[in-house]
């Protein structure tokens, strides 16, 4: 089933609801809007902003680009959007995560509501010690935020969703770019680590490029019991036998 209209989910009260859920002392992005700030005045930012959505006038402004240090030394480029676009976001993903939610694996674990690392770590514990796995595969998608195929992205949300407005909003926040130093940058690829839809838009392109796939070579290309966790990115098969193991890992090296 594809849903063909859906916007009008997004109202004022929604709005309000995704403004409060959002962290209170996040940095601010372009706009330099911090959350305290923009409650000044709050409803009527919100009627102004509801109604250049559904006007088809709201815009997308470019990510804040930050860099945080990751434990190898290395950093990880972060995406900080405005308030709005966070505002907006926010509201759009609960719309899409409701749709989504329905056909999501159940070993998938991250970003998701009610499901966290540590139930993650619950079945990878209960994997390895009540069931037959001799052999794991610890997989992780490198640059994975960044590297994000726009198209086949877009491709994949419209397997459900029909509603051109909300494929339009998520284009735009696609292609809003990133701003370091003052200097803007076009995206064509990725979706920013650190932006509220990104969560949301990772599982249902791994939902498609990679779950459906592991749930069909389980059931067609071994005899064996094949088990497997993924937190977003990161993902763990494992299995009885050595054979399936080297299968495995050569069919993942060939997804693209």
């Amino acid at each position: 089933m594809r849903f063909t209209a859906l916007l009008h989910h997004v109202t004022t009260e929604t709005l309000e609801e995704a403004y409060l859920s959002l962290k209170r002392q996040a940095s601010p992005g372009v706009d330099g809007v911090t959350w305290a700030e923009y409650g000044e005045g709050l409803a009527a930012r919100l009627t102004d902003l509801h109604r250049r959505v559904h006007d088809g006038i709201y815009r997308a402004q470019p990510s804040k680009r930050a860099w945080i240090p990751k434990a190898d030394g290395s950093k990880r480029p972060l995406g900080i959007a405005c308030l709005e676009d966070k505002i907006v976001q926010q509201a759009v993903s609960r719309i899409l995560s409701a749709i989504f939610e329905e056909d999501f694996a159940n070993f998938s674990y991250g970003f998701r509501p009610g499901r966290s690392q540590h139930n993650s770590l619950d079945a990878l514990w209960v994997g390895l010690t009540e069931r037959k796995v001799n052999w794991i595969v610890d997989a992780d998608i490198q640059g994975f935020f960044d590297h994000i195929d726009h198209e086949w992205l877009m491709k994949f949300v419209e397997h459900r969703v029909a509603d051109s407005r909300i494929l339009r909003l998520l284009r735009k926040w696609l292609r809003a770019g990133v701003s370091e130093a003052g200097e803007w940058s076009k995206t064509t690829v990725g979706t920013p680590q650190g932006a509220v839809i990104s969560p949301l838009l990772a599982n249902v392109f791994l939902h498609f490029a990679l779950d459906l796939w592991v749930k069909w070579w389980r059931n067609h290309e071994t005899a064996n019991e094949v088990i497997i966790v993924r937190y977003a990115d990161d993902c763990a098969p494992r299995r009885r036998e050595r054979t399936d193991y080297v299968q495995l890992s050569s069919d993942m090296l060939c997804v693209r």
